[in-house]
């Protein structure tokens, strides 16, 4: 595996320029983070590199930076890069490694969380299955949710293996939510939480078995958001449905959608606060979540925390966390396509194929969406339902999201728009559409 190696360059070359490093072995990305602000003299460090390739296989694995001001954005990287390139450096004497262990203390925080909120031995009747696909999330399982009374049998893929032998370790995959849905259904659990590889991103389960993912865990999240923020606004990704736009709505809130990528998103909901526009939470379908008490740190075991700390309070009131969402009207039906770009220069292919399919939509009468101008892409809302196209963040692909409240209207929709894409050179048709 490449981890140990890059740990060892890395560590290495900041020791020979007179740098203390805190090795703190296996962590989640958010706590990396959280290390740069925490109020210890043992710790007190001006900057973490968390080594992941996040769900990707191991050969993929790479860096990110963090200072107690948050991420680095890509221009930071960009010029770490020129500056590593001009190798204008020189050793320093000083420099010190050793070896720590923050994860306790970043455990120790999230049960906190708990107690403060619910009391002594808070998670006693509550039984929880942690699935953490061999990532570094099985921590939550055995250092936060079980010293807190919970039952934590049937919990699976505890221990870290970056060879994933399991299943892929991440909430969007099929995969992995059928594992942990089939974990529940087994133990007989209320409850469970499946993390990404390096828990920044959670996914849940109830009690049914049935996963709590995309548009229903973010009516979750939002909905404990504006307990505290009414009237709040949240920051979403543009694919989420109409019907979360009614929920949030419903509890007094407000919805703005914005561009995929979970950074546009947490900047987003970062620039509406300091333009005085309360926004207590960015949240991507994906599963990112990031709250304005949580210093907008995407952190999959914060939001866990934060909806066992719920569930624990429904419990004693006879009720479960699905009650959070039960007015929380779910599509018939939800389609993506993803067309391929063949060009080279692909982002500035879909652009252009993103205005003519607005210049068609105007043509012939198809409705944008109302909040179109404040997301990606082109989104038109029909009778059926919705359909949204845009350009990948990362990939050459163009993905066509379409949902409808009906049974059949996804197809009514794909058939008002299917020549256009036809007729798109382009564009390689994907298998069904």
């Amino acid at each position: 595996m490449s981890g140990p190696r890059i740990r060892d360059a890395v560590t290495a070359a900041l020791v020979s320029m007179g740098v203390t490093v805190k090795d703190c072995g296996l962590a989640s990305t958010p706590a990396m983070f959280m290390i740069t602000i925490t109020v210890d003299d043992a710790m007190n460090c001006d900057g973490a590199i968390q080594i992941t390739a996040s769900h990707h296989p191991w050969f993929r694995n790479g860096l990110k930076f963090f200072t107690p001001g948050g991420g680095l954005e890509g221009e930071d990287i960009a010029a770490l890069l020129e500056l590593a390139q001009g190798g204008k450096f020189s050793a320093a004497p000083g420099g010190t490694a050793e070896n720590v262990d923050y994860m306790s203390a970043y455990a120790a925080g999230l049960r906190q969380m708990i107690t403060d909120a619910c009391g002594e031995n808070p998670l006693a009747g509550l039984h929880i299955i942690v699935d953490a696909g061999n990532g570094v999330g099985g921590f939550y399982a055995t250092q936060v949710l079980a010293p807190l009374g919970a039952d934590i049998a049937g919990s699976q893929f505890l221990d870290p293996d970056g060879r994933f032998p399991n299943h892929i370790p991440n909430p969007e995959n099929g995969d992995a939510m059928a594992s942990v849905c089939a974990a529940v259904t087994a133990a007989g659990a209320d409850l469970g939480v499946i993390f990404d590889t390096d828990v920044d991103r959670a996914g849940l389960v109830d009690g049914a078995g049935r996963e709590i993912n995309r548009n229903r865990l973010i009516a979750m999240a939002a909905a404990l958001a504006l307990e505290t923020c009414p009237g709040g606004t949240i920051v979403t990704d543009s694919v989420t449905s109409d019907g979360l736009k009614l929920f949030i709505e419903s509890l007094g809130g407000h919805h703005r959608r914005y561009k995929r990528g979970y950074k546009n998103v947490i900047d987003e909901a970062i620039r509406l606060n300091r333009a005085g526009i309360p926004s207590p939470l960015a949240m991507e379908t994906s599963g990112h979540a990031a709250f304005r008490e949580n210093r907008f740190l995407d952190d999959g075991a914060y939001l866990a925390t934060k909806l066992i700390i719920k569930a624990a309070q429904l419990k004693r009131q006879g009720k479960t966390l699905d009650s959070l969402i039960e007015n929380l009207k779910e599509p018939a039906e939800s389609l993506e396509f993803r067309f391929s770009i063949i060009d080279p220069d692909f982002r500035a292919v879909g652009e252009r194929v993103l205005e003519d399919f607005k210049q068609t939509a105007a043509r012939k009468g198809w409705p944008l969406a109302p909040d179109n101008d404040t997301s990606e892409g082109v989104r038109l809302s029909f009778d059926e339902g919705w359909l949204l196209l845009r350009v990948s963040v990362h990939d050459p692909v163009m993905p066509l999201n379409i949902e409808s409240d009906k049974e059949g209207g996804c197809g009514e929709m794909i058939e008002r728009v299917q020549r256009f894409f036809e007729e798109q050179a382009a564009l390689v048709m994907p298998e069904g559409f």
